[in-house]
């Protein structure tokens, strides 16, 4: 049943947002696009020829979470390893543009700052091509984040915690076990976007926000889109093995599912995807990550949490290429979809 909600309430609410310190921790990377037109086929292979009429640099993984928590008029505090490279020049070039900090931003001879270039013709992504490398963090890199971290949680209040894991090495195992122990100590919540390398490294956390690939792969499980039983078995013994407080499953065309065990009484909701035109679904986890870690900030009831969160993943989808959240729209559809005036 939906909650009740009236448009001054969700008024305040997302005035509520602006100016909470959400702390970002994981792999930034950036989002290389070149836009062209396509009219024939190349005739040294049967590829299409795109003929480049754009170029545009955005800033990507757990960087555009910072920038959706920025679109909220929160503060992001960005923490994350890049390589001492062009590539990295161009990042904090980036962070710079868009008003992002980089006081928690460590610099690395030894990686490559992870770049997406994604070929787009007639608005139709064509190809996409990775420089990156995987490996983990040194244990000397993993001490200057964890110190760079360590220094920001010291100069000012904190509001929430996020872990936006892209399996390019930065969220070590270490690194993660210290983390969730300086957040308990300090009583801020941590919310994470997983990813199977660790699964498992994640106990006692507020929210835990894998999608449903990421749920079948760190489970071992072979769930189907429209099982919502097996999915809600799944997700109610990780819950209880990982002691969760909240675990939301974004399942693509079929919506999301969120399930709520604080104080002790367990909520559970499926909410249907929104009709859209999706253009390219490209960072729209990102999206619902940072809309989540903030209602976890401001303790919000689960079904508000997963209600704002599933339309603010189906907004990005209507755009091509990765791009944060618009505040006023989603504020706009809130306010159509979730309020009873």
């Amino acid at each position: 049943m939906m909650e009740k909600i009236t448009g001054r309430q969700l008024d305040e609410l997302f005035d509520q947002f602006a100016g909470k310190k959400v702390m970002i921790i994981g792999d930034v990377m950036i989002d290389a696009y070149l836009w062209g037109k396509v009219d024939r086929i190349s005739p040294e292979a049967p590829v299409p020829v795109v003929s480049v009429k754009r170029r545009e640099n955005l800033l990507g993984g757990a960087a555009n979470v910072a920038l959706n928590i920025r679109a909220l008029q929160a503060v992001p505090l960005l923490c994350s390893v890049i390589g001492n490279d062009v590539r990295g020049d161009e990042f904090l070039d980036l962070l710079k543009q868009d008003g992002i900090a980089r006081d928690g931003i460590v610099r690395c001879p030894d990686r490559v700052t992870t770049t997406k270039f994604r070929i787009i013709g007639n608005n139709a992504q064509m190809l996409r091509v990775d420089e990156e490398m995987d490996t983990d963090l040194s244990a000397e890199d993993e001490r200057l984040l964890l110190g760079v971290m360590d220094g920001l949680l010291k100069a000012g209040e904190v509001s929430v915690i996020v872990m936006q894991d892209y399996n390019k090495g930065v969220l070590t195992r270490t690194l993660i076990e210290k983390v969730l122990k300086s957040a308990a100590e300090l009583g801020i919540p941590v919310v994470i976007d997983p990813k199977h390398k660790n699964f498992d490294a994640y106990q006692g956390v507020s929210l835990f926000k894998p999608n449903l690939k990421e749920l079948k792969e760190g489970l071992n499980i072979d769930a189907e889109i429209n099982s919502t039983e097996q999915i809600r078995q799944a997700v109610a013994d990780w819950q209880s093995k990982q002691s969760i407080e909240t675990m939301m499953v974004t399942l693509s065309e079929a919506g999301l599912f969120i399930r709520d065990t604080a104080e002790g009484e367990v909520k559970e909701f499926l909410l249907p995807a929104h009709l859209r035109k999706i253009a390219d679904v490209s960072g729209a986890g990102d999206t619902v990550i940072s809309v989540a870690s903030l209602c976890k900030a401001l303790k919000l009831s689960a079904y508000l949490t997963a209600a704002l969160s599933n339309i603010a993943g189906g907004l990005v989808c209507e755009y091509v290429g990765v791009v944060p959240v618009n505040r006023d729209r989603l504020l706009n559809e809130a306010r159509l979809l979730l309020t009873l005036e």
